[in-house]
């Protein structure tokens, strides 16, 4: 038994159907494309994730520490 009652020999034909419709190329070209879309989508994640760990208190910090920066200058 493999997945829900569909044994393993039924999805090496569905893969090997999908194969053939496709190309081994253009799975590889769809596979890096979603790789890329989640990694993104992992990275808007952690920034949206920062910046909501921010309060207006940190905020006005890092503001003064840019400015006292760009006096010295």
């Amino acid at each position: 038994m493999g997945f829900g009652g569909i044994s393993i020999w039924q999805l090496l034909i569905v893969l090997a159907i999908v194969v053939l419709l496709f190309g081994t190329k253009r799975l590889k070209g769809m596979g890096s494309d979603i790789g890329g879309a989640l990694k993104g989508f992992k990275k808007a994640l952690n920034n949206d994730a920062d910046e909501s760990l921010e309060t207006p208190e940190t905020n006005a910090v890092k503001k003064e520490t840019a400015n006292s920066e760009e006096e010295k200058k």
